[in-house]
């Protein structure tokens, strides 16, 4: 009974603060969740970041997630006992753990736009994000175990500044989208400078079990400079420019690539059959749609036995391309020569697609369509290919140039790291 009055009070207590805080201008309510912040710059050597990719450190992350899903009535209790979505299927979904003594603590699930696009596109206006250049993530399925909530952002923090380094430097992600209760978006607001999507909030959130929610977005091409000014003055525990720019943490282990690969998936088949299949049951629950795209994102032989069957021809309507493209993020040079002329000239460039027949990359430059000429692109650590091509076509995003390119003839490296991407399993295959 007292700890029922404990919590009554407590709660009261936290609705009052709301309150008294809500009736404040934005400036001092924002500054004063600023100063609430404590980051700690050397946490124990007890606590682990970590992409979460065996079966047992799955199984915690999900765990965790469906029992605070459940305790904020996001969702309705599982008879797994595990918040499995369609979204964890996906190459282009990266899980991570926070691990203390081993056990796992805290989780959070980075959603790059893949096959299924995103949770929160259903509801949520994402015209203006994507007008502008550059890869969307919804950071989503954040939570940690009850047991370490008390700690003052312990776990919070160092998970998301994890978060934060993959993002910008693995997973070639620049804008992060969220989905959070209206209670909660100021904290995103004022602490990480996530600006809202629409002003209203929408009053029922499917994926989260009709529960409101309000969508926002942050650039983090921009980032840097806002959080430098508003922490701007601020002691190194409460600065989160510091903490998130300018020191490093030795508990975050970051993915090892042999290619500039942008995303670390991690379920084999072995694992798809079992959180999909016999944990749950959303493959057999997706619509034909749906289960033809995961047919092709799994082609290889080994994953036929567990992808969930078509009842109709859904797979007719989703051809793949001649060469399947895949995503990276590697540096390059190429040179060219332009019609007519036998002067050559340099450009560098970032490819950010391969495929067995030809690459996309961003530009600085303008480079002349139908230009021919020799490309040097290094697509892993020591993996530079030697190619000659040809500009194909020309794109302008916001005003980033893109452009595609032909190969006359892939060289070994290139063919090896193709190959390598079409066979590969998990992340963890490339390595070899």
């Amino acid at each position: 009974m007292k700890s029922v009055r404990r919590s009554g009070l407590k709660k009261s207590f936290h609705q009052l603060l709301r309150r008294v805080l809500g009736s404040l201008p934005s400036t001092i309510r924002f500054s004063f969740y600023r100063s609430m912040v404590d980051c700690d710059p050397e946490p124990s050597n007890r606590l682990e970041l970590k992409i979460a990719n065996t079966k047992s450190e799955l199984e915690d992350c999900f765990r965790i997630l469906h029992d605070a899903y459940v305790a904020s009535g996001f969702m309705k209790p599982d008879p797994s006992g595990m918040r499995i979505t369609p979204y964890h299927a996906l190459p282009t979904t990266t899980t991570l753990c926070a691990k203390y003594d081993g056990r796992v603590v805290g989780t959070m699930s980075m959603i790059r736009e893949g096959v299924f696009g995103f949770p929160l596109q259903r509801i949520f206006d994402l015209e203006a994000v994507r007008a502008k250049s550059g890869q969307i993530a919804e950071i989503s399925a954040l939570a940690v175990h009850p047991d370490m909530r008390k700690t003052g952002g312990a776990i919070l923090f160092p998970l998301m500044k994890f978060m934060h380094q993959y993002c910008t430097e693995f997973f070639d992600t620049r804008h992060l989208v969220i989905a959070v209760n209206p209670d909660k978006i100021e904290l995103y607001e004022a602490l990480l400078f996530f600006e809202r999507l629409q002003e209203m909030p929408v009053d029922k959130y499917d994926f989260a079990n009709g529960a409101p929610a309000v969508g926002a977005t942050l650039d983090l091409h921009h980032a840097a400079e806002l959080f430098k000014v508003g922490y701007k003055g601020r002691p190194p525990r409460k600065n989160m420019h510091r903490y998130f720019f300018l020191q490093g943490l030795s508990n975050i282990q970051l993915p090892q690539r042999r290619y500039h690969t942008t995303n670390d998936p991690v379920m084999t088949p072995e694992l798809l059959d079992h959180f999909f299949n016999r944990k749950s049951k959303v493959f057999e629950e997706l619509d034909d749609r749906n289960k033809a795209l995961l047919w092709q994102i799994y082609n290889m032989a080994e994953y036929r036995s567990v992808l969930p069957m078509l009842t109709g021809t859904a797979l007719v309507s989703h051809p793949l391309r001649q060469h399947q493209r895949y995503s990276i993020r590697c540096p390059g040079v190429v040179k060219l020569k332009t019609s007519g002329s036998e002067v050559e000239r340099a450009y560098v460039l970032h490819v950010i697609e391969v495929s067995l027949g030809g690459f996309q990359a961003e530009c600085k430059l303008e480079i002349p369509v139908d230009a021919i000429g020799h490309a040097e692109i290094d697509l892993g650590r020591s993996e530079r290919s030697l190619v000659s091509v040809k500009v194909m076509r020309r794109k302008d995003v916001e005003g980033n140039l893109f452009f595609g390119f032909k190969l006359e003839e892939p060289d070994r490296c290139w063919r090896d790291c193709v190959a390598a991407l079409e066979v590969g399993v998990t992340s963890g295959d490339l390595l070899h």
